[in-house]
């Protein structure tokens, strides 16, 4: 009996010939497309959209890289600076809200309105401001409509919900309390210093004053309150269906964790918090001043006891990496794995560089400010170099490497296996400059990082993001959200310099036993089709066991997600398109046959059955 595999099988095959443990689709919530008829102006996993992803991703891929799920402000689309705990109210389905499985809390006449109206319903783009002030006001309808309608089973699943988190529903509903209260949702800005510090009192008597405050201000906007978290009942509903749905599909969620904190949570936590210091990046090539990200900074003295347990900064960490691992078992990816194990600090009003008292947070043994932080010592350092430069600490003892990786081991690992997952649930993004104490603490703890083969240094033959270095435990990419798409990669290095060096290392990593060598190097050097191809083929012909491509790479969009450094509604706003399965996605059957051949002769040939079933449906 001769059994025909089907095209998922023969991927699924080939994958596993070229030992590829993971291979996930990055996009970002946003950037879902709709079903037909239901473009209201934002994307979500959890429309019927959302769904029609899952069920195309069904088969090729096991995971689902999604960005950072937090409620991101009026002003400020990027998700990196949403809030820790609380959701976004943009990712959810009001479509659902419509049906009697939500007693139609939702009009279908308001639904179709937000459709309508929708300015940005013919092109793969979100409309931003439009959609955030209806969402708003469906939400509050629902709101609304619930209290009367609602079911008893709802209602009652509700109250739980409200009493099963109440260690941060709380405070970011009060939060929004004072917003109305204040006329804006920028805490800074507020007119009462009472309402700025309701969690960083002083003394007892502030404290019992802040106490009567926040009672006083729960009892005036206890309908907002409730409304809030309301919002984030639906949500969190929503999410779980989702991923139900994912799970019989085969698809794993992987969370995105950023090293930002919110205003709300900089507001609610901010006793813990570094005062007048700012994390950020200091000067580099991109940025003779350094990145100002102006995120705050946790403060060390409130991170550990001296018994060496959790301190409330701890608590809170650990509290927030448990809800992302319980809500997402596929893992979280860590943005700027940097900034937990060895930060760069600066003051705040400064610009992040030394001469203005910048430094590295457990590295800076020689800072008037910061030595008392210190993990390395005078006689670690090479001072050589100065502070901003990666391999500045030389040498560093076992022990210290425990001390830089303690909140790696306490707080991040601790979680995932609490929740009953290990350290291979953590993806870290170590992108960029790392220094040799980040990269002690991954490789004591074995962590994977990432291999994004785009930023490949074309001139360092030893360069880890080049195929022949990439190793196995590691998550290999040949773009993030940050970067243009590597089809636009390749239009601009056609016939150029750089292009050259970089077809050259292609040519000795991917096509080492052919004879023809000058000819693929003419050929790569002027053809862009071939040249981005090839550096597909190089991802999965390299050893990473875990493989991600964004969604602009996988369907050959030739546009760009996000600017690093600008603002506004243009950025952070492409979306898959809502035809996209007519589009001409790559050809993976192709790229796969051609990465098993890239691996020699010898494995080519012992693999020949593979090769040919790819060849049958590519």
């Amino acid at each position: 009996m001769v059994c025909t595999l089907n095209y998922t099988d023969v991927i699924q095959k080939a994958l596993k010939t070229l030992d590829k443990k993971n291979f996930a689709f990055i996009i970002h919530g946003g950037s879902f497309p709709a079903a037909n008829g239901e473009n209201t102006g934002f994307g979500s996993i959890n429309s019927n959209g959302g769904r029609e992803v899952i069920d195309f991703a069904k088969g090729i891929f096991n995971a689902i890289q999604l960005g950072p799920a937090g409620k991101t402000k009026s002003c400020d689309s990027s998700p990196y600076t949403g809030t820790i705990f609380s959701g976004n109210p943009l990712f959810i389905d009001l479509k659902q809200l419509t049906t009697p499985e939500w007693n139609s809390i939702l009009s279908v006449e308001t639904y179709n309105s937000i459709v309508d109206g929708n300015p940005n319903k013919n092109i793969n783009k979100t409309a931003y401001s439009y959609i955030y002030k209806k969402q708003n006001e469906a939400l509050e309808e629902a709101w609304n409509n619930f209290k009367s309608n609602g079911s008893p089973e709802l209602k009652k699943e509700f109250e739980g919900y409200k009493l099963e988190n109440d260690y941060w529903l709380d405070k970011d509903s009060l939060y929004e309390a004072l917003s109305i209260e204040h006329g804006n949702d920028y805490w800074p800005l507020w007119n009462s210093e009472t309402d700025k510090n309701l969690f960083n009192p002083k003394s007892n008597e502030e404290k019992i004053e802040y106490a009567k405050r926040i009672n006083e201000i729960s009892e005036k906007y206890s309908d907002a309150i409730d409304q809030y978290k309301f919002v984030q009942f639906v949500l969190n509903k929503q999410n779980e269906k989702t991923r139900e749905y994912a799970k019989k599909a085969g698809i794993k969620m992987i969370a995105d964790r950023q090293v930002a904190f919110s205003d709300r949570d900089t507001w609610a936590y901010q006793s813990l918090f570094m005062e007048g210091w700012m994390l950020g990046c200091p000067p580099d090539y991109f940025s003779k001043d350094g990145q100002a990200w102006g995120f705050p900074v946790m403060n060390p003295d409130r991170m550990y006891n001296d018994d060496g347990s959790l301190d409330e900064g701890g608590i809170l960490l650990k509290n927030l990496y448990k809800k992302m691992f319980r809500e997402n078992p596929g893992g979280v990816r860590i943005d700027h794995i940097v900034g937990l194990i060895d930060p760069w600090v600066y003051k705040a009003g400064k610009k992040p560089r030394i001469e203005q008292g910048a430094g590295r947070l457990y590295s800076s043994p020689e800072h008037p400010e910061l030595k008392k932080y210190a993990i390395a010592t005078l006689e670690d350092l090479d001072e050589t170099l100065e502070a901003d430069k990666e391999k500045r600490v030389k040498s560093l003892s076992k022990d210290q490497i425990h001390r830089y990786g303690r909140l790696i081991e306490k707080i991040v690992i601790a979680a995932a296996e609490e929740e009953g997952l290990d350290k291979d649930a953590i993806v870290c993004e170590d992108l960029g400059t790392l220094t040799n104490p980040v990269a002690a603490v991954m490789k004591e703890y074995g962590l994977q990082g990432m291999r994004l083969t785009q930023f490949v240094v074309p001139e360092k033959p030893e360069h880890p993001y080049r195929c022949r270095n990439i190793d196995a435990r590691c998550w290999a990419m040949v773009g993030t959200h940050d970067n243009e798409p590597i089809a636009m990669w390749a239009d601009k290095m056609i016939n150029t310099h750089e292009g050259y060096l970089h077809v050259k290392n292609l040519v000795e990593d991917l096509f080492a036993e052919c004879d023809n060598k000058d000819d693929i190097i003419t050929h790569l050097t002027g053809d862009a089709e071939f040249l981005k191809q090839t550096k597909l083929v190089e991802i999965f012909a390299s050893k990473a066991e875990n493989i991600q491509i964004f969604f602009t790479d996988f369907f050959n969009i030739k546009d760009v997600y996000n600017r690093p450094g600008t603002s506004g509604d243009e950025n952070w706003s492409l979306r898959l398109p809502d035809n996209f399965k007519e589009l001409t996605p790559i050809n993976l059957a192709k790229i796969l046959k051609l990465a098993i051949i890239a691996r020699g002769k010898d494995f080519a040939e012992k693999n020949k059955e593979v090769i040919d079933e790819l060849s049958n449906i590519e």
